[in-house]
C-alpha cells in the first residue's frame, strides 16, 4: 500500500502519494493541491479547515488559528504572543494550549490533527483507497518536543507516522531524484512561513547525506508581514496604541493587507493598499514600493545569514565547493531573498524547484522509497523542452519541465471546467511558451467520462518517459479506473538542437508579452467564476446584506466587467482581489446558512 508524503507547513500543506510509479501530489475537491493551514471553530458545528476558515477572520478573528506549526512542542515562555491574534494559555507542564472560549483549549497537535485529517480524507478521495500510513516533513530544525508533537498530531490524525524527513531533504530529495550528477554538493535554502532551514547536503550515487543543519523555528514570512502591518498601522496610527495592543480583528485586517502586499511586490514595484472601514467610518489608503519593503524585511532576512554560514562551517566546506544552492520556500519567492541568497552564496541560486511543492514531492519520494514502489532509477538522458498538457483558457500546463533527465515521470490531475462536460481533449505538448498554441503538438487523447456538475470528473494525467526516450501519456477516470494510453517515439527527447535552440530563443523573445497573457488569462477565469458566483449568492441571500455591503459588492463587480473590458492583467488582478475582499461578509453569511441547513 503507497505511503503518504506531507509537507505540514505554517502557511500552506499539501500531500501527495506514488501512483502508479511515480509521485504525485494530490488535489482537494476543489482542485487546489495547496490548502491554507488554518481552523476556524465555530461556535456551534465542526471545525473548518482551509480557504473557507481564512474567510471567517473578518468575523471572528479570536476563532481562526493560523500558524500552528509555530507553537508545536512549544512552551508558553517561548512563544511571542503578539504574533498570534488568537488567546493563548499553557497546560499544567507549560506547554501551549489555544484557548477556544467555550470549546475549552486543544494543544497545537490536536489542532494540527485537524490539517492532517483534511489532507488525508482529500488523498483518500483522490486514490479510491483508504491510506493510513504517512511520511511527515519538519524543520531540520525542530528539537525533539517538536518532532514528537508531529508525530502525535499525525497519530490523532489516523495515521501511523512511518518517518519524520527533515524539510531540506526531503527539497533535495525532490531535486536530486534525477539528477544525472553522480557526485554534488548542495545547499537547501528553506525560507518559508514560520520556519528557516539550511542544510548542506552530499548527494553520490543515490545516497543522500546531510553534512551539516542550522536554522531558526521561529523565523520565516510570517515575521515579515508583522513588520508589515507594523509599519502600515504606523503610516495610519490614529491614536497612540501598538497593532498588537489592538483587538483580533484589526490586527488580522493589517496582516492580510500585509501579506498580500508582499506578494504583490514580489512582480511589482508598488502596490496600492485600501482599507475602507478600518475603525467606523476611518479609511486607510497607503502605497507600499518594493523598496519600502526590502528595508522592512531586509534585517529579517539577514538574520539567516549568520546560520547559512555556520552551516558551511560545520559541513567543513568552502562556498567555491557547492555545487547547487536550492531556494525552497515560499518567502524565496521575494526578489530580496533571491539577491541575497546570490550574494552570500557567491553563485546563482537554482530556482527551478517549485517554493511551495518541492518538500511535498520530496516526502512522496521518501515514502515510495519505504514501501518499495520506487527503487533502483537509472539516469540516463535529459529532456530538451518542457513536456505539458493544454489547459482550461489555452495555457501551457508543465508536467515535466525541461532538462529533467531521463527516466522520469510525474502527473496531475484534472477536473472539468465546465457543467455536463462529456469529455476531455488531452493535447500533448512540448515547449517553453506560456500558451499552449505557441508550443508544438505531440499528440492528441479523448478521455470521455460521466457528465456531471463543474469539478466532479477527476482525471488523472501521468507522464512517463523511459529510458529508451519514449513518452508515455496514460490518462485515468479515477471514477472507473478506465485508462487511455498514448505512446509518443523518441519525440521526447530526440529534437534537433536547432530547433531547441529556436524554442528557447523565442521563449525569451517573447517572454514579457507571453507572461502577460498568461496573468490576463489566469485572472479571467477567475473572474468568470467570481462573478456568476457573487450573482448567484446575492440572489439568495443578499437581502441580509446592509445598503452599504450591497453597494460596494456592485462597485467591485463593475470594477471587475470594467478590467475584463479593458484586458488588462494587473488591473484584472487587482478588480478581483477586490471582489473578494468585498464579498467576505457575503461569503460568511454563505457558511452560516449551510450550516444552518445541515444541521435542520
Amino acid at each position: 500500500m503507497a505511503i503518504l508524503g506531507i509537507d505540514l507547513g505554517t502557511t500552506n500543506s499539501l500531500i501527495g502519494a506514488v501512483d502508479s510509479g511515480f509521485p504525485i501530489l494530490l488535489a482537494n475537491a476543489e482542485g487546489h493541491r495547496s490548502i491554507p493551514s488554518a481552523i476556524h471553530f465555530p461556535d456551534s458545528g465542526d471545525p473548518v479547515v482551509g480557504e473557507a476558515a481564512l474567510r471567517q477572520r473578518a468575523l471572528s478573528a479570536d476563532r481562526v488559528v493560523t500558524s500552528v506549526k509555530r507553537l508545536m512542542g512549544k512552551r508558553l515562555a517561548e512563544v511571542e504572543r503578539d504574533r498570534h491574534p488568537y488567546p493563548l494559555t499553557a497546560d499544567n507542564e507549560g506547554y501551549v494550549r489555544v484557548a477556544l472560549g467555550n470549546k475549552g483549549s486543544l494543544s497545537p497537535e490536536e489542532i494540527s490533527a485537524l490539517i492532517l485529517k483534511e489532507l488525508k480524507a482529500s488523498a483518500e478521495a483522490a486514490m479510491g483507497t483508504t491510506m493510513d500510513r504517512a511520511v511527515i516533513t519538519v524543520p531540520a530544525y525542530f528539537n525533539d518536543a517538536q518532532r514528537q508533537a508531529t508525530k502525535r498530531a499525525g497519530g490523532l490524525a489516523g495515521l501511523t507516522v512511518e518517518r519524520i524527513v527533515n524539510e531540506p531533504t526531503a527539497a533535495a530529495l525532490a531535486f536530486g531524484l534525477h539528477r544525472s550528477k553522480d557526485h554534488a554538493r548542495i545547499a537547501v535554502y528553506d525560507l518559508g512561513g514560520g520556519t528557516f532551514d539550511i542544510s548542506i547536503l552530499e548527494i553520490h550515487d543515490g545516497v543522500f547525506h546531510v553534512l551539516s543543519t542550522n536554522g531558526d523555528t521561529y523565523l520565516g514570512g510570517d515575521d515579515i508581514d508583522h513588520a508589515i502591518s507594523e509599519h502600515l498601522w504606523q503610516a495610519y496610527q490614529s491614536n497612540k496604541f501598538t497593532l498588537a495592543e489592538q483587538d483580533a480583528t484589526l490586527q488580522i485586517k493589517f496582516r492580510a493587507e500585509a501579506e498580500a502586499a508582499k506578494i504583490a511586490l514580489s512582480e511589482a514595484s508598488s502596490q496600492l493598499i485600501r482599507m475602507p472601514f478600518v475603525e467606523a467610518d476611518k479609511h486607510f489608503e497607503y502605497t507600499l514600493t518594493r523598496e519600502t519593503l526590502d528595508q522592512l524585511a531586509r534585517p529579517i532576512v539577514e538574520r539567516t545569514k549568520a546560520l547559512c554560514l555556520r552551516a558551511l562551517h560545520d559541513a567543513k566546506l568552502k562556498l567555491d565547493q557547492l555545487d547547487e544552492v536550492l531556494l525552497v520556500g515560499g518567502s524565496t519567492r521575494m526578489p530580496l531573498v533571491r539577491q541575497f541568497v546570490t550574494d552570500l552564496f557567491q553563485q546563482e541560486a537554482n530556482t527551478s524547484q517549485h517554493p511551495d511543492e518541492t518538500v511535498a514531492m520530496g516526502a512522496v519520494i521518501q515514502g515510495g522509497i519505504l514501501s518499495g514502489t520506487l527503487r533502483n532509477i537509472v539516469l540516463l538522458d535529459v529532456t530538451p523542452l518542457s513536456l505539458g498538457i493544454e489547459s482550461f483558457g489555452g495555457l501551457m500546463n508543465v508536467i515535466i519541465p525541461r532538462n529533467t533527465t531521463i527516466p522520469a515521470k510525474a502527473g496531475e490531475m484534472f477536473t472539468n471546467a465546465v457543467p455536463d462536460q462529456t469529455s476531455m481533449l488531452v493535447r500533448v505538448l512540448q515547449g517553453e511558451r506560456e500558451m499552449a498554441r505557441d508550443n508544438w503538438e505531440l499528440g492528441q487523447v479523448e478521455v470521455p467520462f460521466t457528465p456531471g456538475p463543474k469539478g466532479s470528473a477527476r482525471i488523472g494525467v501521468q507522464f512517463q518517459i523511459d529510458e529508451n526516450g519514449i513518452l508515455e501519456v496514460l490518462t485515468r477516470d479515477t471514477k472507473t479506473n478506465t485508462d487511455t494510453v498514448l505512446e509518443v517515439k523518441n519525440a521526447a527527447i530526440d529534437v534537433d538542437d536547432k530547433r531547441v535552440e529556436a524554442m528557447i530563443s523565442e521563449s525569451v523573445d517573447h517572454a514579457f508579452d507571453d507572461m502577460s497573457e498568461r496573468v490576463f488569462t489566469e485572472a479571467k477565469l477567475k473572474s468568470e467564476e467570481l462573478l456568476p458566483a457573487v450573482d448567484q449568492a446575492l440572489a439568495l441571500i443578499g437581502d441580509q446584506l446592509d445598503n452599504t455591503d450591497r453597494q460596494e459588492i456592485q462597485d467591485a463587480t463593475e470594477a471587475v466587467k470594467q478590467a475584463l473590458a479593458n484586458r488588462n492583467a494587473t488591473e484584472l488582478k487587482q478588480a478581483n482581489a477586490e471582489l473578494d475582499d468585498a464579498t467576505q461578509q457575503l461569503a460568511a453569511l454563505l457558511m452560516q446558512k449551510a450550516l444552518a441547513d445541515a444541521s435542520a
